[in-house]
């Protein structure tokens, strides 16, 4: 299941650091700007109301990390979860396989970026499109999200990310000001 904050600045920090784990709100204190602290709030609260709608679980999500820094539900290891946030939306993707979620906010996008994240495939399709940023988002946030499932990070050449979708399903959203992708393993779904 996916859940959506589209109303991130409306986020009032103390209320909702009362709403969190200590792990939490540990974290979300030494953040030094209130932006990321909603941030952070709003990823969490997005889990939160996602493990209580679908699996009935109603304590504070606590998480333990893989040695790649892959987060993962401390006692649960039969649900799997990816976060993102970007602008002034939060993305929380929920379910009983691995997944992977991104999201990004339509901004404007540097040649170079596009040449170094891009395969020359891609730089092409990108290149077509009638809107450069939202095409360009649109495959960043499908690598993204392909990275987040698979445990990989940005260390990957992402210019090869998305050579073997056939791995993956992948599902992108495109709306006005920003666009999602979530991730799943092809064979499990």
């Amino acid at each position: 299941m996916i859940y959506l904050n589209e109303h991130i600045d409306d986020l009032d920090i103390e209320s909702a650091l009362a709403e969190v784990s200590p792990q939490r709100r540990e974290r979300v204190l030494r953040l030094r700007s209130d932006k990321n602290k909603r941030r952070s709030l709003a990823v969490y609260l997005l889990l939160k109301e996602g493990l209580q709608q679908e699996y009935g679980i109603i304590d504070n999500p606590v998480f333990e990390f893989s040695p790649e820094g892959k987060p993962a539900l401390a006692g649960y290891p039969d649900i799997f979860f990816s976060l993102s946030h970007a602008g002034n939306v939060a993305l929380c993707a929920i379910g009983q396989q691995p997944v992977g979620a991104d999201v990004e906010v339509l901004r404007n996008i540097r040649p170079e970026l596009i040449s170094y994240t891009m395969n020359e495939a891609e730089q092409a399709w990108i290149h077509a499109q009638p809107e450069v940023p939202m095409a360009f988002l649109h495959l960043w946030t499908r690598k993204e999200a392909v990275l987040k499932l698979t445990g990989s990070g940005l260390r990957s050449d992402m210019t090869t990310v998305l050579s073997d979708e056939k791995q993956y399903r992948i599902e992108t959203v495109l709306q006005k000001d920003y666009v999602y992708s979530i991730a799943w393993w092809k064979d499990r779904v």
